[in-house]
């Protein structure tokens, strides 16, 4: 096989892609694979993304690799921690001498012909050609070149610093400056209580409150299971504990949303300075797990609040003005910096275009099988990790799908499988996500999603205990079509 040719090619070396290489690994060891990575580093979001305090907002402990465990106290953990860990593991199991890097893929044309995808990729500026049989999309959910584009009235009026945290200027001083921050996820959550330590004040400014989530830095309950239960033992076992209480906690939520606020709300009101009421800071419109909720450890960002150098405005934008914000309300917010932590603008793919026999696909238009290939795409897989959970349980279930089906593919002397939707099947379109967040109606709107389906294999999924049962022993014929074509 020559140097450019390759039985599976993955594209992204990020948390998803290093999880498939093992996979991959573990499963087809005789497989001669590569890691094809646009930037100069392994990582992805926990390299990419350096604005202060970012951390990720799901456990470690299901984060990380099932292979590989987390072994640090703290389940939430700082980005640098996490790259460490993904590093540390890519070297452990031999990952890296598989990645190569700068190497940005621009086009993915598969030949019918010759039953293999023919990559065109950028290196360092020049154009390369990769082949491989089969390809896995490990790029993750947005686009790294561009946030989301939302509109603020008159912030071209602004004479101080815009600042997006995807793109955030590592030499940017904010000491003894104000700030205030537009919107009220995750980013936000973690940058008031990161910013305040050294800003004069930080303001979060949001048009609708999310629910809050206070958890404790380090589990007592986890660093007893690790001082009686030897380790290979202890850390499935936090695992296990970390998979089912999120499991448990969410489906409460959903199921029963009234005791789900009140319980929230009594968590996040124990927290509050007297001068910040929780209406209408803390009392959003939707349910809860209606959008992703915002996690502080060790209960950060209230204590910033209580700190008296950090606040929450819940108002909405008249216009920005040369030195600050002016809102309907008629309140002023005076800025030295405008950080808009207004969200990722989703894409799939990582931008490259995708071909069939020279024909053009767009991944908005097709119906997703089991959550992991696309219809009418052959040899293709990609990862999506679930909004309800950690994204790795459902990057790890997607790869374990992945393996298990090139296995049965190479056993039967198959070169391709492809999702077909049959034209009696009448399925319907559903939403591929749970969540009302405005990155994914954003998404939705520009089809920049593809479409999950009414039944069968087309239904998204929900449920990791339900998907990774069934990347291992479920149903993987149905709504495929297999094909065995010499070349």
């Amino acid at each position: 096989m020559a140097n450019n040719h390759f039985d599976a090619i993955i594209i992204g070396a990020g948390i998803s892609g290093i999880d498939a290489a093992y996979r991959l690994q573990e499963g087809l060891p005789d497989f001669k694979y590569a890691i094809l990575e646009g930037r100069s580093e392994i990582g992805g979001t926990w390299s990419l993304f350096k604005y202060p305090g970012i951390r990720s907002d799901s456990d470690l402990h299901t984060f990380g690799f099932p292979w590989d465990p987390w072994r640090e106290e703290r389940a939430i953990a700082s980005a640098p921690s996490i790259l460490s860990y993904v590093k540390g593991c890519a070297n452990r199991h031999g990952i890296d001498k598989h990645i190569k890097y700068h190497h940005q893929v621009q086009t993915l044309n598969w030949s019918s012909e010759h039953q293999h995808w023919k990559l065109e990729v950028s290196v360092d500026g020049k154009e390369a050609l990769y082949y491989a049989r089969h390809i896995l999309l490990g790029t993750g959910y947005y686009d790294y070149k561009q946030g989301l584009n939302s509109q603020i009235p008159g912030i071209e009026n602004f004479k101080g610093a815009v600042i997006h945290p995807q793109f955030w200027p590592e030499d940017l001083d904010y000491k003894d400056k104000k700030v205030v921050i537009i919107g009220s996820g995750a980013t936000a959550v973690t940058l008031v209580p990161a910013m305040s330590e050294q800003a004069k004040s930080v303001t979060m400014l949001q048009r609708s409150p999310s629910y809050f989530l206070p958890i404790p830095l380090v589990e007592p309950i986890d660093q007893t299971i690790k001082k009686w239960l030897p380790e290979s033992v202890a850390y499935k076992l936090i695992r296990w504990r970390f998979i089912i209480m999120g499991f448990i906690f969410f489906n409460f939520c959903r199921l029963f949303p009234n005791q789900g606020k009140a319980m929230l709300r009594k968590a996040t009101e124990a927290e509050l300075p007297k001068n910040i009421p929780y209406d209408p800071h803390f009392m959003p419109s939707y349910s809860p797990w209606q959008q992703r909720m915002c996690i502080t450890p060790g209960g950060d960002f209230f204590a910033a609040l209580r700190s008296g150098k950090a606040d929450v405005a819940t108002d909405t934008i008249d216009t920005v003005t040369s030195k600050g914000i002016n809102l309907k309300s008629g309140a002023q917010l005076d800025a030295d910096i405008i950080v808009t932590a207004t969200g990722l603008k989703i894409q799939l793919g990582g931008g490259m275009k995708l071909f069939v026999d020279g024909k053009p696909h767009t991944i908005g238009d097709k119906f997703v099988w089991r959550g992991a290939l696309l219809q009418d795409i052959p040899n293709l897989c990609f990862v999506f990790g679930y909004t309800n959970a950690s994204w790795t349980l459902g990057a790890d279930a997607t790869a374990q799908l992945w393996v298990r089906l090139l296995k049965g593919a190479k056993a039967k002397g198959q070169t391709s499988f492809v999702p077909r939707v049959g034209e009696k099947e009448g399925v319907l379109p559903a939403e591929l996500l749970n969540l009302n967040s405005t990155y994914i109606k954003e998404a939705a709107k520009t089809g920049a999603l593809p479409k999950g389906g009414d039944r069968g294999p087309w239904v998204p999924r929900s449920v990791w205990l339900k998907d990774i049962w069934h990347a291992r022993y479920g149903d993987i014929t149905t709504g495929l079509q297999f094909n065995r074509v010499s070349t």
